[in-house]
């Protein structure tokens, strides 16, 4: 049985697929500064497959929809996206299996813990010129604007606006994980594009809610 909760969660995940697969030159680009120029053919390839088969998931509760987009970026997709994107998937899937709605709340443990996930596969922390240099300050925006009683589209533009501060500032670190971390200090001035990717779809994101 899908519920409403699930139905919301599946339009978002759709609108980041579309948004990858959109981005899929963009991403690149950006990658080819410091890095071997693949992030955004990976990150469409696999989200191309997860629209595929998107409506033959099983939409019986948010975790088991989740869990299942998890695996499909897990085992299409090349390069090292592949398995940081579908851990951080697999890890949201493991908060929310079996739940029947969704809050703020639950946004937040499931980013928490799509944070951890990304950690521990890919050895990162903050700082280190990352996705999670976006994520983070994002997810702490998202937690203190519902603990402050906002709504949700204020909710969804704050984190936005904090995603896309927290990726520009990735150009002033020294990339520390990744292809770009082989380049040095010449890393130095261009932003991650895994944090511009986490940027431009929280924007999506608060725009189309």
């Amino acid at each position: 049985m899908t519920t409403a909760a699930t139905t919301h969660l599946e339009q978002t995940v759709r609108l980041i697929a579309t948004t990858c697969v959109e981005n899929e030159t963009y991403f690149s680009d950006l990658d080819a500064v410091a890095g071997d120029g693949d992030f955004g053919y990976s990150l469409a390839r696999g989200f191309e497959n997860v629209l595929e088969g998107f409506d033959g998931y099983d939409r019986s509760d948010p975790g088991t929809f989740l869990q299942q987009v998890a695996m499909t970026m897990s085992s299409r997709i090349g390069g090292t996206s592949g398995p940081i994107w579908g851990t951080a998937f697999l890890r949201a899937a493991g908060v929310v299996k079996g739940r029947e709605d969704l809050g703020a709340d639950d946004v937040v443990a499931m980013l928490r813990a799509a944070v951890e996930g990304i950690k521990k596969r890919g050895g990162a922390d903050l700082g280190d010129k990352t996705l999670l240099d976006a994520i983070v300050p994002m997810t702490d925006a998202i937690e203190a604007d519902a603990a402050a009683g906002a709504d949700g589209t204020a909710i969804a533009r704050h984190a936005a606006e904090v995603a896309r501060q927290a990726a520009d500032a990735t150009s002033a670190l020294e990339a520390r994980r990744g292809r770009a971390s082989y380049t040095g200090e010449r890393s130095i001035g261009s932003p991650d594009p895994g944090a511009v990717a986490v940027a431009v779809l929280a924007e999506r994101v608060a725009d189309d809610w």
